[in-house]
């Protein structure tokens, strides 16, 4: 079991990206439990990885998540999908931590991983292309800047992009980020009084049997 009991999350930040199809039955189906047991949804994603795979990407209201807090989510959350039957195959579950090179899913994400290096990919044209790789270096309510290192010929070294238009970001691992990533897991341990070794991995799974359809 986790170290302690989570208090619920209520009128959690909204997801910016979110899924669609299958992916987004599951996710209307498990979201409101997490929040109920004090963590927070960060992506749902059906695979053929394995035959069929659904990863439940989830984490605490402080970044965190342990090799025990994926043992209880997936606790709660297979006999909910058993029930609830969203996917008509049999398929593995997976329940992870978003590790270090994490997906970006809420504005409060691009303003915490500020400075460091994000991969991001648009749903329609922002200034004349789909895909960005750069330094995010501010934001407003709308918008998220971010400064590429490079640029090609025409493309501008730093783009305003919506956040509407956003269907995919995520950190790209530098050793800036592992350390920043590692030293702001360390507090957040310490500040839950967690044990902290030298060998802590901040990238967390816990699987289940195959569920049958």
């Amino acid at each position: 079991m986790s170290d302690a009991t989570l208090a619920p999350i209520e009128n959690d930040e909204p997801r910016i990206v979110r899924e669609t199809g299958v992916d987004a039955r599951v996710a209307s189906i498990v979201e409101p439990v997490l929040n109920s047991a004090g963590y927070r949804l960060v992506r749902v994603r059906l695979s053929g990885m394995n035959g069929l795979t659904l990863q439940i990407m989830a984490e605490r209201a402080d970044g965190t998540m342990t090799v025990e807090d994926c043992e209880d989510v997936s606790r709660m959350i297979s006999p909910l999908l058993d029930v609830e039957d969203p996917i008509d195959r049999a398929y593995h579950l997976e329940i992870s931590s978003p590790g270090i090179d994490r997906p970006l899913v809420r504005m409060s994400d691009f303003a915490r991983w500020r400075g460091h290096i994000a991969k991001i990919e648009t749903s329609v044209m922002v200034d004349g292309r789909k895909r960005f790789r750069g330094t995010i270096t501010g934001m407003t309510q709308d918008a998220v800047t971010i400064e590429a290192d490079k640029a090609k010929l025409g493309e501008a070294m730093v783009a305003d992009i919506p956040f509407e238009a956003v269907s995919e970001a995520r950190l790209i691992l530098t050793d800036e980020l592992i350390r920043a990533a590692l030293k702001a897991d360390k507090a957040a341990r310490l500040a839950r009084g967690l044990e902290v070794g030298d060998d802590d991995d901040n990238e967390d799974t816990a699987s289940d049997s195959d569920a049958e359809a």
